[in-house]
């Protein structure tokens, strides 16, 4: 008697390795903003979301939360924070913001672009990640007076994340024009 052998194969698409580029773009942004000092806990600027909106203006939703919630899987994998408090503040920042974000794509487009959707996406983030430390970490309201802080850094860092996301948008649909002396 042989022991039956099952192979199963998983063929990736195009969209399986664009999905695995933005990944690993937004995770090198998430280790290299993990050696920026900070003022203080909880306080970055989100390099990586940057990316995710990006993903969310060219290519879809979907595609954007496989890229953000694969950054925060490896990311911690990579910083050694896998399972730790830090892994679950992120984690539940990238669901709110994933979550407004779906929302926000419906916005009049008119109106609404990456850097108003950078700005709401720094909202719920921080918003995600205040009411899990609120119910699991800090079990009484004084979290809730760092608000201002966290408001002031999600509007500085929401519109300078958008700002550069939409102008690396621009850059990918501006004509391609010849060099001088080429």
């Amino acid at each position: 008697m042989t022991p039956s052998t099952i192979e199963i194969r998983l063929v990736p698409t195009a969209d399986d390795h664009r999905v695995a580029r933005h990944a690993a773009a937004a995770i090198v942004l998430t280790v290299a903003e993990a050696a920026i000092p900070l003022p203080l806990p909880g306080v970055k600027p989100g390099l990586a979301n940057i990316v995710t909106l990006v993903v969310l203006a060219r290519w879809g939703w979907r595609e954007a939360a496989w890229v953000a919630l694969l950054r925060v899987l490896v990311g911690s994998l990579v910083l050694g924070q896998f399972l730790a408090p830090g892994f679950f503040l992120s984690l539940a920042g990238s669901l709110a913001s994933l979550g407004v974000l779906g929302a926000a794509m419906h916005l009049p487009r008119r109106w609404f672009g990456p850097v108003s959707h950078s700005v709401l996406a720094a909202f719920a983030h921080i918003g995600g990640q205040l009411v899990v430390a609120r119910l699991w970490l800090v079990p009484h309201d004084g979290v809730f007076y760092l608000v201002p802080v966290f408001a002031l850094a999600a509007t500085l860092f929401g519109l300078v994340n958008g700002l550069v996301a939409a102008r690396l948008l621009d850059a990918e649909l501006a004509p391609a024009t010849p060099r001088d002396g080429a």
